[in-house]
């Protein structure tokens, strides 16, 4: 951004390094940029990020394929850690210099970002700001998804696609704690075995073995998370006990699916789906409340975990959405201010 030379220090103060997506492309569309300061309404507060969370709708993003909701910034990022610099009206059970990681409408790839209060939760007694960035955008998405939406009971099999994901590793470490027999697919055997070090029974290599078959064998899985979609879908239905649950999350592999309602209604599947970003603040803050109560202390006590990657700086964004692309395990997070 372009200063006149008679630009007051307040003036300068109200800067925030930000990246911008300048056009839809690939991870070189990325670009460094200053905004003004974001100033919260009523319920919000306003961070001053430490590290801020890489995912995939963040990628989607910047491609051109999912635009931000109505009201959202234009930036991507949609969880961070940091510090609590401003509390805005009618916000209470936060101040000033609180330190938290957050849901995000948009906006975390910024020195600063207003979120809703609702959508805030402390840090982790021993756990540092760049794990804790790590935490929002998939313990929000695997709560809602697997315990509030599936429905996950101690004692059920559950598989999720993508288990070395920032998703899965969630969904793995979760549904173990919370008592359910795991399975994970994943694209390698040293990626598999890495989905039973964490909690799952088996890890399948997808690329190698049938997980249809596999879930056949163990009796078939009361729940699947699928992020893949496309022609997973159909085989997901077989793998599905008779009364099962389909969770459908993102179409990674496809939009579109072939399948036969005849099955889905002699077996009385269950077969539905969400995304996160477009639900209420309202709706997000009750999945908070629900974290706060029941995985909070899981992490605390050390229980459960955040796998992190690979950690950048702000400069290296565009670095950063390629690891996400390439060969990895787990979350990528973006250094944005001191820690």
């Amino acid at each position: 951004m372009r200063r006149s030379h008679g630009a007051t220090f307040r003036e300068r103060r109200s800067d925030v390094k930000a990246i911008e997506i300048s056009e839809p492309g690939g991870p070189e569309v990325l670009r460094l940029t200053e905004r003004d300061a974001p100033v919260p309404g009523y319920g919000e507060v306003r961070l001053r990020v430490a590290f801020a969370g890489v995912n995939r709708p963040d990628v989607a993003q910047r491609s051109g394929t999912y635009d931000p909701p109505p009201g959202a910034s234009d930036l991507p990022g949609l969880e961070a850690s940091g510090v609590i610099d401003t509390v805005g009206p009618g916000v209470t059970g936060w101040t000033s210099g609180d330190m938290v990681c957050a849901l995000l409408p948009g906006g975390g790839y910024a020195e600063q970002v207003v979120t809703p209060a609702a959508h805030c939760l402390p840090i982790p007694k021993g756990m540092t700001l760049d794990q804790a960035a790590c935490l929002p955008e998939t313990y929000f998405t695997v709560w809602t998804n697997v315990f509030q939406r599936g429905r996950l009971r101690a004692g059920e099999t559950f598989l999720v696609h993508g288990g070395t994901s920032g998703i899965g590793t969630t969904a793995i470490q979760l549904a173990r704690a919370f008592g359910a027999r795991v399975f994970a697919t994943a694209g390698t055997d040293e990626k598999a075995r890495f989905c039973e070090e964490l909690g799952a029974e088996r890890g399948i290599n997808y690329r190698s073995e049938d997980f249809v078959a596999v879930m056949q064998e163990a009796g078939g899985a009361d729940l699947i998370l699928d992020m893949v979609g496309g022609h997973y879908i159909p085989r997901d239905l077989k793998a599905l006990k008779t009364e099962g649950r389909l969770v459908l999350i993102a179409s990674l592999g496809g939009r579109e699916a072939e399948v036969s309602f005849a099955e889905i209604m002699a077996r009385r599947l269950t077969v539905t789906g969400s995304t996160l970003r477009p639900q209420s603040v309202l709706a997000k803050a009750r999945i908070a409340e629900e974290l706060r109560s029941q995985v909070w202390p899981l992490l605390e006590a050390g229980r459960v975990a955040p796998v992190m990657a690979e950690r950048f700086a702000l400069a290296d964004v565009a670095e950063a959405h390629r690891a996400l692309d390439a060969d990895h395990i787990g979350k990528i997070v973006l250094q944005v201010g001191d820690e």
